[in-house]
């Protein structure tokens, strides 16, 4: 068995809307049934015997190897605890290979799992051993590492609840919620609000206290230290006990309290100190430690932390009793479970010391030891929701700490007897201000109930009824998507939008490209919706990056879909079917938003039965008015755009808005049949995006075939006297679609210019010239830049067999390079000429034939 390919599928994709692993899969012809290897699922099964059962229902289907892995490799994951369930292997047309498609929630996880399960299917092939605990453990602590922690992923969840996207950014915590303009970003606790200054504040104490106090906020007595001495001399003025933390600590590191004693104090001092040069020492208040959590000018939730302590038996010694604590389920290590580890370190020794016991000593039965008086979960902590029972003066007083210091997401610490009574009452106060708390101890809390915080923060970062999207339009077909994206993108640009746009030939922002090449991607369509100047987006999706790694996004506003024909990328990754690619394509359509909407080409039967599979309502457009899907579609109250004599119509019910094609200057006054398709799609997504009718028009009337607008499609130059039509088609359909258009322009003498693609199909090169053959008087020849594996002239003999049986088509010449090619095809043309050049190299192509354009006629 041979992995040849391994994607990861990052959004809805070919085989489902999960995240997902696809591996390439090629079996030996003993694998391809695996109850022909003897004993082979029974020795799996017996190292792995939480894997589901592999047989289809119908028993028709042949068990392979890659069925096994397919399976162990979903099951590892769900044995390790990720909430995985969708799995599927197909055939593919080459015998013995499989695409062998199982969910993922971590990419990093998946790749692991499917690594695993390789494994662990050549352990049951050999006959050798597999350590089933340890490969559960590898995928365990790789999500334990990755995965959100429980602060970001409860702001995360609570996003997806309200259907507000989600990307992280980074391996960390750092997430973009929503879209473009639309977005907002979080990093656990924190969040594009949480102002720098404050968090310095915050991890200012003695600066905290100075500014609460000015407040009329309750803090305890206090001052920096200078040293271990100094410390103590200012114990004995504040008076015992005290407190001792570091000046910019965080999660109680360093943090002793209810000092008692000389050596109590110098060890707690050492711990602060190796934390911080500067050392706060305060009075203690007795009492219990709570942590209040204020979101914006609200309390959302409150806990009572209690210290890491153990209850004595009588039996065991305090290091025993620690063991046996840290055993329980629920605690680990840093903050991926509900509970942390007790540590029994130097601070743990000392606070024992105060009580006269250390590690060894054998608590009586009943005895609770408190193994330090700070009660923050990162040391061992627990925590009791107590929000039901916060007085509101003590809320009040932390929500006015928390706007005091400036922070939009605040942990209030505070000490005092309860919180059923105000502070000032009985002589608690707020000890701590935290930037970026912990939420895990009001989502987990050790007793009692959690509370909705990450529910809370969201609310305050996306009001009611907000929810971060911007309107997506995605444009798919075979042809005419990248004319239709930029006409669209010029609308919305009119209606006041900032458009980001991603076509063939870069990434464009409010009209300016910030990236170049292919675009039309799915790693481009990230980077628009990640771009904060982005209103709307209007994203170019091809196949290939479909097959790729799904869509980048989870839905969209408008799906467009211009027709499916010949593509010029059949016979690639399996597809190899016009019906694959229309199959393929209809994932954009699935994934429209329940209030969005489709636009098909009603004339192209494949694209008319996506209809079915859309969540939102659909737009069919046709050419022609009396078409039976447009009229079908329109006597049951929906929305249609058709081509009526000389205007095209939008129509619904008894409306109708009609817009001339003489003032559409792309459909050359009606005269360029593909271009009117162009325009009709973009009308009827306009339309699905609810911009103004007015607006439309405007836009239609002022948007043409430019190289400046609409690059290497159908742009137009006048070369003394001759027409010359530069065009980026190159598929058979694109070419018919060109073919039809050339015919409706005058010309004395037509020449045609083209190259094939070397990865492309024989009979879709040889197809190419046999359409031009019917259309063209002349033709020049060229191979292009990048034969892309084929050998040298072997696409040039594919054309020149295409034109075999074109008695009309005269090749001038057939040469290497493009520029040659045109060159050649220029010197040919007399005035009252067309030469149609069906270039490569999109940009450099058009400027050489501007500069060729441009460049004075010799006297």
């Amino acid at each position: 068995m041979e992995i040849s390919r391994i994607r990861a599928l990052r959004g809805p994709n070919l085989w489902s809307r999960h995240t997902a692993i696809e591996a390439l899969i090629a079996c030996t012809t003993e694998e391809t049934m695996i109850d022909a290897i003897s004993g082979f699922e029974v020795r799996l099964r017996a190292r792995f015997p939480g894997i589901d059962p592999m047989r289809p229902v119908d028993h028709e289907e042949d068990i392979s190897m890659a069925h096994a892995l397919a399976f162990a490799a979903l099951g590892l994951q769900a044995e390790a605890g990720c909430p995985v369930s969708f799995c599927v292997i197909s055939p593919t047309v080459k015998p013995g290979t499989y695409q062998l498609v199982f969910e993922y929630t971590e990419e990093a996880v998946g790749r692991l799992a499917l690594e695993l399960a390789g494994s662990l299917c050549q352990a049951a092939y050999d006959d050798s051993p597999f350590d089933l605990e340890a490969a559960l453990t590898r995928l365990r602590d790789l999500d334990d590492d990755i995965r959100p922690g429980p602060s970001t992923g409860a702001i995360v969840q609570a996003a997806i609840t309200r259907g507000i996207p989600v990307r992280r950014l980074t391996s960390g915590s750092l997430v973009q919620l929503g879209w473009g303009s639309r977005q907002r970003r979080i990093q656990a606790a924190e969040t594009d609000k949480t102002c720098a200054i404050s968090e310095a504040i915050a991890q200012d104490k003695d600066l905290t206290k100075t500014l609460l106090a000015a407040a009329g906020v309750p803090v305890p007595l206090g001052r920096i230290v200078t040293g271990a001495e100094d410390g103590w001399a200012a114990a004995c003025e504040i008076g015992l006990p005290v407190v001792i933390k570091p000046r910019d600590g965080n999660q109680g590191k360093g943090v002793t309290v209810n000092i008692l004693t000389r050596e109590h104090f110098m060890a707690g001092y050492g711990a602060a100190a190796a934390i911080s040069e500067e050392v706060l020492v305060e009075r203690f208040i007795p009492g219990h430690d709570y942590r209040l959590l204020v979101i914006g000018n609200r309390l959302i939730a409150a806990a009572r932390r209690d210290p890491p302590h153990v209850v004595g038996d009588a039996v065991h010694t305090v290091s025993e009793l620690v063991a046996l604590v840290n055993s329980d389920p629920r605690r680990g290590e840093g903050h991926s479970t509900s509970l942390t580890r007790i540590r029994l370190d130097d601070i743990a020794l000392a606070r024992l010391a105060v009580h006269a016991l250390d590690a060894d000593s054998i608590p009586a039965m009943g005895e609770r030891v408190v193994l330090r008086n700070n009660a923050n979960l990162s040391t061992g902590g627990t925590a009791t929701d107590v929000t039901d029972d916060v007085h509101p003066e003590v809320a009040a007083r932390a929500v006015e700490a928390a706007q005091m210091i400036g922070l939009d997401i605040c942990g209030v610490d505070a000490v005092c007897q309860t919180v059923h009574k105000p502070l000032e009452e009985q002589g608690g106060g707020i000890v701590e201000v935290n930037a970026a708390p912990g939420l895990r101890m009001h989502l987990m809390p050790s007793y009692g109930k959690g509370q909705p915080v990450g529910e809370a923060i969201v609310s305050a970062l996306f009001p009611s009824g907000e929810d971060g999207r911007i309107p997506i339009v995605a444009v798919t077909g075979t042809n005419g998507k990248t004319t239709t994206v930029r006409l669209i993108a010029h609308l919305l640009a009119l209606a006041g939008q900032r458009v980001g746009m991603t076509v063939t030939d870069g990434v464009y922002v409010q009209g300016r490209r910030i990236d170049t090449g292919d675009c039309s991607g799915p790693k481009s369509a990230r980077n628009i919706l990640m771009h904060p100047d982005v209103d709307a987006a209007v994203l170019e999706t091809a196949r290939g990056g479909l097959l790729r790694e799904g869509l980048a996004f989870d839905r969209c506003k408008v799906a467009v879909v211009t027709n499916i024909g010949m593509g010029d990328h059949l016979g690639l990754s399996f597809i190899t079917t016009v019906e694959d690619l229309a199959v393929l394509k209809q994932v954009v359509v699935q994934n429209v938003a329940p209030d969005g909407v489709a636009v098909l080409n009603a004339c192209d039967p494949r694209t008319v039965e996506m209809a079915i599979h859309c969540p939102g309502s659909v737009i069919f457009f046709a050419s022609e008015p009396h078409h039976p899907v447009i009229a079908a579609h329109r006597a049951q109250g929906n929305r249609v755009v058709y081509l009526d004599g000389n205007c095209l119509v939008a129509a619904m019910g008894d409306i109708e808005h009609h817009l001339p094609l003489a003032e559409i200057p792309l459909t050359r006054s009606g005269t360029v049949r593909f271009q009117i398709e162009n325009a009709m799609a973009a009308v009827a997504a306009s339309w699905g995006l609810d911009l103004d009718w007015d607006i439309i028009r405007r836009g239609l009337c002022s948007f043409d075939s430019t190289v400046q607008s609409v690059p290497g499609r159908f742009n137009l130059f006048d070369y003394r006297g001759a027409t010359l039509i530069a065009d980026y088609g190159h598929n058979p359909d694109a070419i018919l679609a060109l073919v039809k258009a050339v015919d409706a322009l005058p010309a004395q003498r037509r020449i045609v210019v083209i190259s094939g693609a070397g990865d492309r199909r024989d009979e879709d090169i040889r197809e190419q010239t046999r359409i031009l053959g019917v259309a063209f008087d002349e033709a020049v020849l060229y191979q292009d830049q990048c034969q892309r594996g084929r050998a040298e002239g072997e696409v040039l003999a594919l054309l020149r067999e295409g034109l075999s049986d074109a008695s009309r088509t005269r090749v001038i010449e057939a040469v290497t390079g493009e520029f040659v090619a045109i060159d050649i095809a220029l010197s040919h043309l007399h005035p009252g000429d067309l030469c149609l050049i069906l270039i490569d190299q999109v940009e450099e192509a058009l400027a050489h034939i501007a500069w060729r354009v441009a460049e004075p006629r010799a006297a």
